[in-house]
C-alpha cells in the first residue's frame, strides 16, 4: 500500500492497515447481512400470506428512495425499510473502506495514494449522490 515516497516511520504499518480494513469489510458485510436477515423475517412475518401480484410493475414506495425516508420506515418496523437499510450497508461498506484507505494514506503521508484515492472516494459518492458516473 506504500509509494515509493512512502516515509517508513509515518503513520500505521501497511499489515496494520490492512488488519483494519479486513474487520472492516468483515463488519460492513455481517452488519448489512444480519440487517437483511431481519427485514426478510419481518416481510414473512408482515406480509407472508400475502399472494404476489406479478401481473403489473410497481416502482419502489419513495420512502425506499431516500436515507431519510428508509431511516423513518425502520423506526415503524417496516420490514421493506429494514431490508433496503441492509442493502444500503452493504452498499456504503467499500465506501468507507476507500474513505479508510484515504485517511490510512493521510497519516503516511503518500501524496500520490491520497491523491488517486482522493479522486475514487470523489467518483463513488459522486455516482451514489447522482446516480451515475
Amino acid at each position: 500500500m506504500s509509494s515509493p515516497m512512502h516515509q517508513p516511520d509515518a503513520g500505521p504499518s501497511d499489515h496494520a492497515v490492512e488488519q483494519v480494513i479486513g474487520r472492516l469489510l468483515q463488519i460492513g458485510v455481517f452488519s448489512a447481512a444480519a440487517v437483511a436477515i431481519v427485514g426478510a423475517i419481518l416481510v414473512l412475518i408482515q406480509h407472508g400470506s400475502a399472494a404476489p401480484g406479478f401481473a403489473e410493475f410497481r416502482a419502489a414506495p419513495a420512502h425506499l428512495t431516500s436515507i431519510g425516508g428508509i431511516i423513518r420506515g425502520v423506526r415503524e418496523m417496516r420490514s421493506e425499510s429494514v431490508v433496503q437499510l441492509g442493502i444500503v450497508l452493504l452498499i456504503m461498506t467499500p465506501i468507507l473502506r476507500v474513505a479508510f484507505t484515504l485517511v490510512a494514506f493521510v497519516l503516511q503521508r503518500d501524496r500520490v495514494y491520497v491523491a488517486i484515492t482522493s479522486l475514487v472516494l470523489a467518483l463513488l459518492v459522486y455516482g451514489l449522490a447522482f446516480g451515475r458516473i
